[in-house]
């Protein structure tokens, strides 16, 4: 018997948030309301036809997602995978790498987002927060596998499937990929992923190295010392150094060159434009962020410095074996010592999540020291002066 309730949107009790993040998120409840109660859930499929991957991640986990894109297609070859990212990131996957199909959406408007065009999936799977269950529902979902123990409770009840995080240590990419059943994915290689159409800029015109300056907190910035003496070692080494960071990051690169003595990309390119910067450089080195996973993704030779972040979680792992890539970091650190993922108490985890108000310097990256940074790029087969 057809629920009366089904044509209608459900109605809660509580006031509804006039505008930004809190009136998108009541707009996904309301659409996911209205799938809860006309019903209609599945079991689990065996081939699914539409999968949806949901989430808001930025840039560095959501292409630490890869390993789960290309199991996707090797378990479902024939599946249509529409992938939820943020708009910033959406242009990266205009090539539609593994046959994804990556839908922009933004949280404060989420239903202007080409996602709920098509509504209406056999498989959704929720990689980070299961607050993303949520918008699952909403589109349609008719099953929807995620991690268990993510808090509060209530962020998992659209979720059919919850999955236990392993019992030993991993890189997050293989453990996302994990989501779904089979043998994990082939290695990845540069030839799954063609580059972006970018505006055109002034590359440099012979062998040059990429340092990335810029973090998302400054707990994960090396010293302006450090970054100054490395490209001087490049430079006579016959490599150019060029600098980037993102935009309002401008003055790490000031503060390193104070001279302006090195060519800076900081704050002038998309993200496209510094994927073909990556492309065409014999070497980044970078912190542990976003674009040390675009630099994998690229195919560039990367050394990437950890300081309160994991090279286990965040590092090749399995997918990434055969990339040109070496992590930095100091270990044991006695502060690296919270285990949270996601929310979620993952015993072997061994991370920094501390604020800049919490810690007073990064302690843990400033013991990197430039000479061990030297030895990974040296065996990475890249030739430095003495």
């Amino acid at each position: 018997m057809k629920n009366p309730a089904a044509d209608t949107e459900p109605h809660f009790p509580f006031q509804v948030p006039p505008r930004g993040r809190l009136a998108g998120r009541w707009a996904i409840l309301r659409r996911a309301g209205a799938a809860w109660l006309r019903g209609g859930r599945s079991q689990a499929p065996g081939e699914p036809r539409r999968v949806l991957i949901a989430h808001h991640l930025l840039l560095g986990d959501t292409l630490m997602l890869t390993p789960l894109l290309a199991k996707l297609r090797e378990q479902y070859p024939a599946a249509e995978v529409v992938m939820a990212v943020p708009e910033a990131i959406a242009p990266l996957y205009a090539g539609r790498p593994y046959g994804v199909s990556a839908l922009p959406w933004n949280p404060r408007i989420p239903l202007a987002s080409p996602l709920f065009q098509a509504p209406g999936f056999d498989l959704a799977l929720v990689p980070g927060d299961n607050r993303y269950a949520w918008l699952a529902l909403a589109l349609g979902a008719r099953w929807i596998s995620a991690f268990a123990g993510d808090r509060p409770a209530y962020k998992s009840w659209p979720v059919d499937a919850l999955h236990s995080y392993p019992q030993a240590p991993a890189a997050w990419g293989d453990m996302v990929a994990g989501l779904i059943p089979g043998p994990p994915p082939r290695p990845y290689q540069t030839s799954h992923w063609s580059a972006p159409l970018a505006a055109p800029f002034d590359r440099p015109p012979g062998r040059y190295a990429v340092l990335h300056l810029g973090a998302s907190s400054r707990l994960k910035q090396w010293s302006a010392e450090d970054w100054r003496e490395l490209a001087n070692g490049l430079l006579a080494s016959g490599i150019e150094p060029v600098w980037s960071a993102g935009r309002g990051e401008e003055e790490l690169v000031r503060a390193s060159d104070p001279a302006g003595a090195f060519r800076s990309f900081a704050g002038r390119l998309d993200l496209a434009q510094v994927w073909q910067l990556l492309a065409g450089s014999d070497l980044l080195i970078c912190p542990d962020t976003g674009i040390a996973h675009l630099g994998r993704i690229a195919g560039v030779p990367t050394v990437t410095l950890f300081g309160p972040g994991s090279p286990i979680l965040c590092g090749a792992g399995q997918f990434w074996r055969e990339s040109p890539y070496r992590a930095v970091w100091v270990d044991p650190f006695a502060c690296r010592d919270q285990h949270l993922l996601f929310k979620r108490e993952v015993s072997w985890v061994r991370r920094c999540a501390r604020t800049s108000t919490q810690c007073a310097a990064p302690r843990c990256l400033e013991a990197v020291s430039l000479t061990a940074v030297r030895g990974a790029i040296t065996e990475l087969g890249i030739s430095l002066s003495s």
